[in-house]
């Protein structure tokens, strides 16, 4: 049976009771968190940008961006209701800086080209329609703005076993994408510079990187570059 919005919001809603307690937080979403928020900061610099976060949660991101980056102003969009109230204690601490939304990823409830970046970690292989949630991304993205997306890498045994198997058996069909097939639904939403990196561990993840569509790019293009998933074996870090 094809994974839908109705078991995400189910699942998620039943998750947001334990989700800031999950063993995820440190196993996964920890190391997830400060690989973007060290790109966000090696591209942007001291400059003020905007940020949304796509499947923000309880807004743990949101908060760890603001002490990490402080001229941001961050948006967080999550499809589940549950899982933002969770975070209202984070939101009201936030709030003139932070800024939360319920809404879908597939018809994400902002002005095209709104954002300096758009990033999403650890909740892509929940969307059912992963092209138009790309999409969509590259929408609200200024000219010229980067896309920073975290999702388990599966393309190894182990991250097969993790994903495919263990994620996949405990959460139905979800799908985590290969590399390959990020690139695919990168190029297809028009994003170009399309980069991908490996973060080795015990829960391994792959970055990708890349700019919404311009002539002439708002930011440099990513320094590392994966065109094929052996190419992205050699490039992995721990």
């Amino acid at each position: 049976m094809a994974y839908d919005k109705k078991q995400a919001t189910e699942e998620f809603g039943r998750w947001s009771e334990s989700y800031d307690r999950s063993v995820l937080q440190w196993l996964l979403f920890g190391p997830s968190h400060r690989s973007l928020i060290r790109r966000i900061d090696a591209v942007a610099g001291d400059r003020p940008i905007t940020i949304l976060d796509v499947g923000c949660g309880t807004g743990v991101f949101a908060s760890r961006i603001r002490t990490a980056l402080p001229q941001a102003r961050v948006f967080g969009v999550d499809l589940v209701s549950d899982m933002l109230t969770r975070g209202a204690h984070r939101w009201r601490a936030l709030a003139e800086a932070v800024h939360p939304v319920q809404g879908d990823s597939e018809r994400l409830p902002f002005a095209s080209g709104a954002f300096d970046f758009v990033t999403c970690a650890n909740s892509f292989h929940h969307y059912p329609n992963q092209e138009q949630a790309a999409s969509e991304m590259h929408r609200v993205l200024k000219p010229g703005g980067r896309l920073l997306l975290i999702d388990g890498y599966r393309d190894a045994p182990w991250g097969w076993f993790i994903y495919d198997v263990c994620v996949t058996y405990r959460e139905g069909n979800v799908h985590h994408a290969s590399a390959k097939r990020f690139r695919e639904i990168l190029d297809r939403a028009g994003f170009q510079a399309v980069a991908q990196k490996v973060h080795r561990g015990p829960a391994p993840f792959l970055l990708n990187e890349a700019i919404a569509a311009e002539p002439t790019p708002l930011y440099p293009a990513p320094h590392f570059h994966l065109r094929s998933p052996a190419s992205v074996e050699h490039a992995a870090e721990v």
